[in-house]
C-alpha cells in the first residue's frame, strides 16, 4: 500500500466492538436516569450515544465498569456515532479501519450478520480500506463476501500459525485483500523475540506459497502489556529489528497501546514506545488516531531518518515539511476568505 508523501501507514483500531469506555470518562453524562457518552458529531452537533440499558443496576457493579460503546451502537444502529467513530478516524489520518464484531454474538450465524451488516456500513461511510478482523475465518469470509471491492480493497486482520488459519492466505488472494499476519504459533503464543521471528518466517512462506505480493503483507509481531512481564517491549522491539533486517520491503505494525496496559499516564508509554518501534523498523502504526494524532509520529520519523543517515542528504525531510509548510499556508488562506465573506455579510 503506497500512500502519498511516504508517511507511516496508519491502522485505525476504534470500530472494535470490545473497545470500551470508563464509567467516570469526563465523555459519560448521567442524567435523570439515563446514562449516556457525549460527543460532537462531524457537523459540529451536540449528540448523546444512550448506553443506559448496559449499565449495572448493582451499584457495587456500577463502580469502574467499562461501557461497551461501539458494541452498544452496532445494537441501536446508532448511525450518528457510527458514522462519528468511522470517519474521524479517516479525517485525523487513518489509512486501513479495522472493523471486529467478535463480541456482539457467542453465536457463529449471528456474528456472520453482524460482520456482513459492519462492512456494507463502513463502505457508505469512508472509502479508506476496511480490515476485516475476527479470531474466525468463517466471519471474515462473511465480510468479505459483503464487501464492495469495486469500492476499495478489504485488509484481513490475520493469518497466523494457529491451526485453521491458514485458510486466509487463499481468501486474500481471491479477493485481492491486504492481509495482515501475527506472531501467534501453532501452540500459543511467542515467549520471546526469536519465536516471533520465526512464527512471521513461517506466515512468510505461506503468503509467499499462496502469491500474496510484498507490498500486500502487514507483520505483526505482537505487543504485550509490559505491566505484565517487563521482557515484553524488548521482546517486540527485537523481532521488529530482525524482521526489517531480512525483509526491508515488508510492511511492520502492532497494537502499540496494548503496551501500557494497567499503567498510569498511558499516552506518555505509547509515544515513547511507537517511537522505539520506528527507529526499529515499523512503518506502519495500529492506533487511536484521533487520541494519538500521527503527525507527531511522522515528525518524528523524518527527523530520526535524517538524523541518522537513512534519509540521504535531508532529501524526504525537506519534501515533508514543505509540504507541511504549504498545507499550512493554503489552511489560513482559506480561513482568511471566510472570514473576510463573514464580515462583509454581517456589515
Amino acid at each position: 500500500m503506497k500512500i502519498k508523501g511516504d508517511g507511516l501507514i496508519i491502522i485505525g483500531e476504534n470500530f472494535n466492538a470490545t473497545r470500551k469506555i470508563k464509567i467516570t470518562s469526563p465523555k459519560v453524562i448521567d442524567e435523570d436516569g439515563k446514562v449516556g457518552i457525549g460527543y460532537t458529531d462531524l457537523d459540529g452537533n451536540k449528540r448523546v450515544l444512550d448506553v443506559t440499558g448496559t449499565i449495572p443496576d448493582d451499584p457495587n457493579k456500577r463502580k469502574g465498569f467499562m461501557i461497551p460503546h461501539i458494541a452498544q451502537a452496532c445494537r441501536a444502529k446508532d448511525m450518528h456515532y457510527i458514522g462519528w467513530a468511522i470517519k474521524n478516524q479517516e479525517l485525523h489520518g487513518a489509512h486501513i479501519i479495522d472493523l471486529c464484531v467478535d463480541e456482539m454474538s457467542v453465536y457463529p450465524e449471528e456474528r456472520f450478520e453482524w460482520m456482513a451488516w459492519l462492512v456494507r456500513t463502513a463502505q457508505g461511510i469512508t472509502d479508506a480500506v476496511l480490515a476485516i478482523d475476527s479470531s474466525d475465518p468463517a466471519t471474515i469470509q462473511a465480510g468479505l463476501n459483503a464487501h464492495d471491492g469495486g469500492k476499495s480493497r478489504p485488509a484481513i486482520n490475520s493469518v497466523n500459525l494457529e491451526p485453521g488459519r491458514q485458510v486466509l492466505v487463499d481468501m486474500a488472494k481471491e479477493r485481492n485483500a491486504i492481509l495482515f499476519a501475527n506472531a501467534s504459533g501453532s501452540s500459543g503464543m511467542p515467549q520471546d523475540a526469536e519465536q516471533r521471528v520465526a512464527n512471521l518466517e513461517g506466515c512468510m512462506e505461506l503468503m509467499e506459497k499462496g502469491g500474496i505480493p510484498m507490498d500486500d503483507r502487514y507483520l505483526d509481531p505482537l505487543v504485550f502489556p509490559i505491566g505484565a512481564g517487563p521482557g515484553f517491549g524488548a521482546h517486540y522491539l527485537d523481532a521488529v529489528r530482525t524482521l526489517r533486517a531480512r525483509h526491508p520491503d515488508v510492511h511492520i505494525f502492532g497494537g502499540h497501546s496494548n503496551v501500557s496496559f494497567g499503567l498510569p499516564e498511558r499516552k506518555i508509554l505509547n509515544f515513547t514506545f511507537v517511537a522505539l518501534s520506528v527507529l526499529a523498523g515499523c512503518d506502519s502504526l495500529m492506533i487511536d488516531p484521533i487520541m494519538n494524532p500521527p503527525r507527531q509520529f511522522n515528525d518524528f520519523m523524518f527527523a530520526a531518518n535524517a538524523l541518522t543517515g537513512h534519509d540521504e542528504y535531508s532529501v524526504k525531510y525537506l519534501k515533508y515539511t514543505r509540504a507541511n509548510i504549504a498545507t499550512a499556508k493554503a489552511a489560513a488562506t482559506a480561513a482568511a476568505a471566510r472570514a473576510t465573506q463573514t464580515t462583509e455579510v454581517s456589515s
